[in-house]
């Protein structure tokens, strides 16, 4: 006698195995995808941010430059209250040159008028004859 075969079962859970491996494995690849995405813009934002620090660094290196001449080097002192404060020295002659007429939409902001440095810039006016 030999032994009948088991029948097969219609309720198997194969299928539904296969099917959520399957899910998992394409989740696990969108998950990764993503990931991948967020990795690549935080790489291209701090090389932003590295450009950025650097051209700060050079700006500040700028700055410092300034400072120290400003602290240091009187010709550049006379030349700054000379161009943006319209500072003289006594005995300097001044020429007033007439302003171009401006059209009528666009007004120009009057220029400062010249002063009298109360302490020499750098050097004493020469004497005169």
């Amino acid at each position: 006698m030999t032994q009948p075969d088991a029948p097969a079962r219609p309720d198997s859970f194969r299928p539904f195995l296969g099917a959520a491996v399957v899910l998992f494995m394409a989740l696990l690849s969108i998950a990764g995808l993503k990931s991948y995405r967020d990795l690549e813009s935080a790489r291209n934002r701090e090389n932003s941010l590295e450009g950025r620090i650097e051209d700060l660094r050079e700006r500040s290196e700028r700055l410092r430059s300034r400072i120290q001449r400003l602290r240091t080097d009187p010709g550049t002192l006379e030349r700054l209250a000379r161009e943006d404060l319209g500072m003289v020295r006594p005995g300097d002659i001044i020429f007033e040159l007439p302003q171009p007429p401006t059209s009528a939409g666009a007004a120009r902001p009057p220029r400062p008028k010249p002063m009298q440095a109360t302490v020499p810039l750098s050097s004493p006016p020469p004497p005169s004859p």
